[in-house]
């Protein structure tokens, strides 16, 4: 669709200066973001993100999440946003187009926008437009909260959903990740396709490669395995270890691998000449490393030993309550299954994770 521009009329461009002359933005101002209303979980305060220009044109929408109680992000001085400064991507739903809308310049369109001091603004597709369990052509299933099964607020309904084109695909979220790797698998041929992702979810994946290549591990070749997952394709994977309620649904979730070689397999990590669960352990380390520094960012973190033709791999999820499990350890050999070769196993497993908080728990995911 070609881009049009949004004009605003005189009265909301009065409402805007005015706002500007009361609420004037302060140079170094540091804003917050909830999990509230938009399924983005807005990341804002980058210095030349979107929120921080709708803060200094005083045009920072009531609803949007950017609130004062708590600091949660922070400048970084790089150039995206996030706590890692490595972010390039937003994601607002459709009404929050008249607060980007008041940016000079701004180009409105159907899916993405580019705007300055941020690579890409997506609009997304609101869940309204979704019929059953079809959106234009795409097949999403049904969110557990369309089936009665409300959890809690953190398993509600998804706000919108990124339309996903063979011309927008290669579009860099953040510094490491394309939208194209969070898309769900299966549906090959179908397009548009539609992808739910929390910018929350980059950031803390950025700042895990950050941390791990602080100490020593070179983790540039991260490759996301499982980004989001339709809840069709959710139902489909069970049989694999998924859970039913997977928060890879809810867009802030990816299975993740280190290949540091470009084989598609995970790496020798530690350099002790072999692949092994110890070698996914070094992940998780990062992530407790990071949700030490960055609470806001908490979540759950799954270690799995078997996942066939890339070798092992990490959970990692912002769900914003601890959780830790591990699953595969204790695989049957053919028929040869002991009792002490059980125990064998998760000694050594154990001893290779080192932590006594990681419990065997096939629902996680």
């Amino acid at each position: 669709m070609k881009p049009v521009r949004v004009h605003l009329s005189s009265a909301v461009t009065t409402l805007f200066a005015l706002t500007a002359l009361i609420l004037p933005a302060k140079a170094s101002a540091q804003f917050t973001a909830h999990a509230a209303r938009t399924s983005s979980s807005a990341v804002a305060n980058q210095a030349d993100s979107i929120p921080a220009l709708l803060a200094r044109s005083g045009s920072v929408p009531a609803d949007s999440g950017i609130g004062s109680d708590k600091v949660l992000y922070s400048p970084s001085g790089e150039k995206g946003s996030g706590l890692s400064g490595k972010v390039f991507a937003r994601f607002v739903m459709p009404e929050d187009w008249i607060s980007l809308s008041s940016l000079p310049g701004a180009q409105m369109a159907s899916t993405s926008v580019q705007t300055p001091g941020v690579e890409t603004v997506f609009t997304m597709r609101s869940f309204g437009q979704k019929v059953r369990a079809w959106l234009n052509g795409y097949r999403l299933g049904y969110w557990p909260q369309e089936k009665g099964r409300l959890r809690s607020e953190a398993y509600r309904n998804p706000d919108g959903f990124i339309e996903v084109t063979p011309e927008n695909e290669d579009t860099r979220v953040s510094e490491h990740f394309r939208l194209r790797d969070f898309i769900s698998h299966g549906q090959n041929n179908v397009w548009p396709k539609y992808v739910v992702l929390r910018e929350p979810l980059l950031d803390k994946l950025e700042l895990v490669i950050e941390d791990l290549n602080d100490h020593g591990v070179n983790a540039e070749g991260m490759r996301i395995r499982s980004g989001f997952r339709t809840p069709d394709r959710n139902r489909a994977v069970r049989g694999e270890g998924s859970a039913r309620d997977s928060r890879h649904q809810f867009g802030d979730a990816a299975d993740v691998y280190i290949d540091q070689v470009g084989n598609g397999k995970m790496s020798d990590l530690n350099g002790d000449g072999r692949v092994s669960f110890a070698d996914v352990k070094m992940i998780l380390d990062a992530v407790e490393r990071v949700e030490a520094r960055y609470p806001e960012l908490l979540g759950g973190t799954g270690l799995y030993a078997y996942s066939g033709r890339s070798g092992p791999f990490a959970h990692i999820d912002v769900r914003g309550v601890r959780a830790r499990w591990v699953r595969g350890v204790y695989r049957p050999r053919a028929r040869r299954s002991t009792k002490s070769h059980k125990s064998a196993t998760k000694a050594s497993v154990t001893k290779a994770l080192g932590n006594g908080n990681l419990v065997k728990n096939a629902s996680a995911r």
